[in-house]
């Protein structure tokens, strides 16, 4: 989970960050990046409209935009803003490949930098779980 200092909380932020920020776009979610002048934590903010599924998909596509940015946050991504907006298709995407797009995306606008695909937390947890029994 994130912290607090990692969330964007107000919504003035989000509006700012959304129509100032430099914008990627995926085909499962669009990316808002913008700079901050004040030295601090990287903040993450998320949008899953109702046209994204039902709650239950939309709080699955938010917890794992959330797991996604604390890798960001733990890579030691600092001074910036960004708001995750999550597409229709997000909620048919496998974690993965929205797990990719989202680290790509961020790498683009220099959040993070690019590193080699590692295998992703589900399926290192399949093996793992596979390999006790």
């Amino acid at each position: 989970m994130l912290a607090k200092a990692n969330r964007i909380t107000s919504a003035d932020d989000y509006r700012v960050v959304v129509r100032r920020g430099a914008k990627v776009a995926t085909p499962h979610t669009v990316c808002y990046v913008r700079s901050r002048e004040s030295a601090g934590d990287a903040r993450f903010g998320f949008i899953v409209s109702k046209k994204v599924g039902s709650a239950v998909r939309r709080n699955r596509i938010r917890r794992r935009l959330k797991a996604v940015t604390h890798e960001v946050v733990l890579a030691g991504a600092a001074d910036v803003d960004v708001v995750v907006r999550a597409l229709p298709g997000a909620a048919d995407a496998a974690w993965p490949e929205l797990r990719d797009e989202v680290l790509r995306a961020l790498a683009r606008r220099g959040v993070t930098t690019p590193s080699p695909t590692s295998p992703s937390a589900e399926s290192t947890l399949h093996s793992e779980v596979g390999s006790h029994a």
